[in-house]
């Protein structure tokens, strides 16, 4: 108890932390509020599956070109700045929203509010370390993600009754409140507070060149990169099938694939926040060679279940180790590229990360056609499993904390 008292302590010993904390909690739940709006909204403009997908992929698939063609920009730029822009970008989105008529329109602006995320999930993740002392930066990390997924959780509960009740379009209004309100939060943290260096530039391809060659040389930049996106296979082709377990091949219908679904929601929140203690006092690669493996055994076990409520306590363990491997990831690249690199090397190991999970989800699916839902969780249960063991080896050399260099103040 006193070990969790000490976690959740940094959001009341940093301000800085606390304010970037609800910033980003409330615009990830007006998110996900209103992406069922979306998704509700798209389907009932074209009752066509393909729409749906669509609009799926250009909420996430920005994420791969801002980390593949922009990422410098992030270290060139004022992190506090380019977040201020990012929301300031999704409120006038979700603004506009409410105004479309079309299935294309609403595709598009949500896929220009990709890009706008794209931007500001690294520059948040990279920001954070300047925020909190050394000691605290797993806990900051472990509470900002319990709250992430909480979110996660709620959010999508929310949307549905709103929607239900009253259309797509309050939501929309909501959600863009909700990035105002997290523009106005980020205004009060100094900008040098988030930012400790502005990267000086030798040409924008040179700049993105010497990032990617960064991830490929530092030990714990590749770990994550290699074992998490091989992961992230796995994953995606577990969730595009999440739905043909429980409802096909388990017989729980809507409610048994909602009870698998929260079940991971709420794994990943306890697994976030114990994670932030584990790896106070465990090395970093027992904590994401494990958190990887017990997703394996976990997916294993649900391939088997004989019913949906074994299922859904599979998902439950699954979720731990996958909250406890996401909070390795950040502590990984925060600890091991310094401030003038740490915008671009996580937009690239993100681009890489979703890139993966968009053909992992396009593999479930097929594999799901041909074999069905139990022998693709199998065979994910297997790479991750692999995954696992590269998470172990690769990040046993890993110190625990990284000394960063001596640099100069922030211009």
């Amino acid at each position: 108890m006193d070990a969790l008292r000490r976690q959740l302590g940094v959001v009341g010993r940093s301000p800085g932390f606390r304010l970037l904390f609800l910033a980003t909690i409330g615009s990830t739940l007006g998110t996900l509020l209103a992406t069922i709006a979306l998704v509700v909204d798209v389907k009932d403009r074209t009752d066509s599956g393909a729409w749906v997908s669509v609009l799926f992929i250009a909420q996430f698939l920005p994420a791969v070109a801002v980390g593949l063609l922009c990422g410098p920009l992030l270290d060139r730029l004022s992190r506090r700045g380019t977040m201020i822009a990012a929301d300031l970008v999704r409120a006038l989105v979700f603004v506009a929203l409410a105004f479309v008529d079309s299935a294309g329109a609403i595709v598009a602006l949500a896929t220009v509010a990709g890009v706008a995320t794209g931007f500001f999930r690294p520059a948040a993740y990279a920001g954070l370390p300047n925020l909190v002392e050394p000691d605290d930066l797993p806990a900051a990390n472990a509470v900002l993600q319990t709250g992430d997924n909480i979110a996660w959780a709620a959010g999508p509960v929310i949307g549905g009754v709103l929607v239900a009740a009253l259309g797509p379009h309050p939501a929309y209004w909501i959600n863009a409140a909700s990035f105002v309100l997290s523009a106005a939060l980020l205004v009060r943290i100094p900008a040098n507070k988030l930012q400790a260096v502005v990267a000086a530039t030798h040409g924008h391809l040179r700049d993105l060149r010497d990032g990617i060659a960064f991830v490929a040389r530092s030990a714990p930049l590749r770990t994550v990169l290699l074992a998490w996106t091989l992961a992230m296979l796995a994953i995606a082709a577990i969730n595009a099938t999440e739905v043909f377990l429980a409802k096909d091949s388990l017989n729980g219908g809507d409610f048994g694939y909602g009870l698998m679904y929260g079940a991971t929601g709420v794994g990943l929140a306890i697994g976030s926040l114990a994670g932030g203690r584990w790896v106070e006092v465990r090395p970093i690669a027992v904590v994401y060679g494990g958190g990887i493996a017990l997703l394996a055994l976990a997916f294993g076990l649900a391939a088997v279940a004989p019913n949906v409520w074994v299922a859904a306590a599979c998902c439950l363990l699954g979720g731990i180790g996958d909250g406890a491997a996401v909070l390795c990831n950040s502590l990984l690249v925060q600890r091991g590229a310094p401030d003038e690199l740490r915008g671009r090397a996580f937009t690239v190991i993100m681009a890489v990360n979703y890139a993966a999970f968009g053909i992992g989800f396009l593999l479930g699916g097929v594999f799901n056609d041909a074999y069905g839902a139990r022998w693709v969780w199998g065979g994910s249960a297997l790479v991750l499993a692999a995954a696992g063991v590269f998470a172990y080896v690769l990040a046993r050399g890993v110190p625990q904390r990284a000394a960063e260099p001596e640099l100069e103040p922030a211009l």
